[in-house]
C-alpha cells in the first residue's frame, strides 16, 4: 500500500530534515519552510496529514502566521488533519489553533514517540473519514435525491432495495410532500425495468369522465372528439413502471377495471374489442387513510390488497428533524449553483428550521430554501428569507419535550437537536463542537455514537 503523505510545516530546515528522517519510514514526507511553500503543497498532493509550526516567517516569534496558514488549510482542504507544534509559551496559541480546526497539537522539544502516536491516530482519523465519505458518496448515487440518517428512513430504504429486485405491486403512503414519487422512481431505477418508461399519473388532477381514456387508451371513434386512436399510461409503460399517484381518488368504476388488469395484465381500449397484453409493473401512492375510504365504501377492499403486497410508509419531515439539516443543505448545493453562487445558512436560519413543523414536508422546505437563495442579500440565506420566524431554540426545544410527556425520550431529543445545532454551527467541527457545548471531544464522540449522529462528508 501506498504510504500516507505527510506535511512537515517549519521555518528551521535541521528540525524539518530530523523530522523527516525519523518518519520517513511510516510516510512519504513532503517538506515546506514557509505558508506559502506549504499551500502549493497542499494543492498539489493533498496530504492527509500536516504538522505545522505556528511560529512561521515573516513573524518566527510570534503565531499570526501559523494560524493564518490553518485557517487556509481549513477553508480549502478541511478533510486534512493538521498538528500544530509550539513552544511551551505558546499553549494558550496552540489552544487556539484547536478550536480554528486544528486536529490536535504538541510542543517542542519534539518527543519522537510522542508524535508517533499523535500521526497514527490523526491519520486513522482521516481513513475512517474518507471511507466514510466514499460511503456515503455510494449511498447517494444509488438513491438518488432520497436523503435521511433517519432510522425510519434508512429502513424504508431498505424495503426500496428488496422490492426494486421483484415485480411485486407496492404501495406508498405518505403525507403531501413527503416524496412519494421519489420513492417511485428510485424502485424504478434499480429495478431491471430502468431502461425502460416510467410513466406518472394522477389519479386525482384527471376528470372522471376522461380518466378511463388516459389510462386505458382509445379507439378512433370511440367518443367524440376520439379522431385517432390513442395509447393510455398503462400501455405507454410496456416493460416499464406504472406510477398511480392519488390513487385514493380513483373512481370506484375504474377500480374496478383496474383490479381486472392487476389480476390478468390485459387491458381494452375505450371503444375497442380487442383484448391487449401488458407488461408492466404498478407502484401507487396516496395521502389518503385507505382503510378509512374502505370502511366508507370509497375505495375496493380487494383492490386495497392488490395494490399493497408491500406497503411502504414515508414519515413527515417533523418526524425525522435530524434529517433537516441534511436536506436544507443538498437544497442550499443544489439551487445555489443554478444561481451562480455559493451561500450558506445563518445560524438563525438553521435554528428556525430545525423547529418548524414543515406541514409541506421536503416539498416546503425545497421551495422555501429556492425562495431565500433569491431573495437573500450576499451570500448568508436568513430566516427573513426563508419566510422563517426567528425563534429561540432552547425555547422551542423545551416546548416540544414537554409536549411529549416522555421525561427520557424528552430528555434525549434535546440532547440531539442541540448536539446537532453545535455540529451544523461549526461545519462538523468536532472539537470545535465539543468546545461550544463544554463537553471534551471523546464525550462528544461517544454521545454522537450513543444517538446514532454521524458526520456528513464534507
Amino acid at each position: 500500500m501506498d504510504k500516507p503523505k505527510l506535511l512537515i510545516v517549519d521555518d528551521d530546515e535541521s528540525i524539518r530534515t530530523q523530522m523527516k528522517w525519523a518518519l520517513a519510514t511510516d510516510y512519504e514526507v513532503l517538506l515546506a519552510g514557509d505558508g506559502e511553500k506549504a499551500m502549493q503543497i497542499m494543492k498539489r498532493e493533498h496530504p492527509a496529514v500536516v504538522t505545522l509550526d505556528l511560529g512561521l516567517p515573516p513573524h518566527p516569534e510570534g503565531t499570526r502566521e501559523g494560524l493564518s496558514v490553518l485557517a487556509k488549510i481549513m477553508q480549502y482542504y478541511p478533510s486534512a488533519k493538521v498538528i500544530v507544534v509550539t513552544g511551551n509559551p505558546d499553549r494558550a496559541a496552540a489552544l487556539q489553533a484547536i478550536s480554528d480546526g486544528a486536529h490536535d497539537f504538541f510542543t517542542k522539544p519534539v518527543n519522537i514517540d510522542e508524535l508517533k502516536a499523535i500521526l497514527r491516530r490523526a491519520v486513522y482519523v482521516s481513513s475512517l473519514e474518507a471511507e466514510y465519505k466514499a460511503l456515503q458518496s455510494e449511498v447517494q448515487k444509488s438513491s438518488g435525491d432520497v436523503i435521511g440518517s433517519n432510522a425510519k428512513m434508512q429502513e424504508m430504504m431498505s424495503t426500496v432495495r428488496k422490492v426494486a429486485t421483484t415485480d411485486v405491486p407496492v404501495l406508498i403512503t405518505g403525507e403531501s410532500g413527503t416524496g412519494k414519487e421519489l420513492i417511485a422512481q428510485t424502485i424504478h431505477r434499480k429495478s431491471l425495468r430502468k431502461d425502460k418508461p416510467f410513466i406518472p399519473i394522477n389519479c386525482g388532477a384527471i376528470p372522471e369522465n376522461l380518466m378511463e381514456s388516459e389510462l386505458f387508451g382509445h379507439e378512433k371513434g370511440a367518443f367524440t372528439g376520439a379522431h385517432v386512436k390513442r395509447k393510455g399510461r398503462v400501455e405507454l409503460a410496456e416493460g416499464g413502471t406504472l406510477f398511480l399517484d392519488e390513487i385514493g381518488d380513483l373512481p370506484l368504476s375504474l377500480q374496478v377495471k383496474l383490479l381486472r388488469f392487476l389480476q390478468d395484465h390485459k387491458i381494452e381500449r375505450v371503444g375497442g374489442r380487442e383484448t391487449i397484453d401488458v407488461d408492466v409493473r404498478v407502484i401507487a401512492a396516496t395521502n389518503k387513510d385507505l382503510s378509512s375510504l374502505i370502511s366508507e365504501g370509497h375505495f375496493r377492499e380487494d383492490l386495497y390488497y392488490r395494490l399493497a403486497v408491500v406497503h411502504i410508509p414515508l414519515p413527515p419531515l417533523r418526524e425525522r428533524r435530524e434529517d433537516i439539516p441534511l436536506l436544507a443543505k443538498a437544497f442550499l448545493d443544489k439551487f445555489s449553483t443554478d444561481q451562480g453562487g455559493k451561500k450558506k445558512y445563518s445560524k438563525d436560519a438553521l435554528s428556525a428550521m430545525a423547529v418548524f413543523d414543515w406541514p409541506g414536508n421536503v416539498r416546503e422546505l425545497e421551495n422555501r430554501v429556492r425562495r431565500g437563495i433569491t431573495l437573500s442579500e450576499g451570500t448568508v440565506v436568513s430566516p427573513v428569507d426563508l419566510g422563517l420566524e426567528a425563534r429561540p431554540q432552547a425555547f422551542a426545544l423545551l416546548h416540544d419535550a414537554v409536549e411529549t410527556l416522555d421525561l427520557k425520550k424528552a430528555r434525549e431529543e434535546v440532547e440531539v437537536a442541540i448536539i446537532n445545532k453545535a455540529l451544523h454551527m461549526h461545519n462538523w467541527n468536532i472539537s470545535k463542537a465539543a468546545e461550544e457545548l463544554g463537553l471534551t471531544r471523546p464525550t462528544l464522540y461517544s454521545m454522537m455514537k450513543r444517538f446514532g449522529i454521524h458526520a456528513e462528508g464534507e
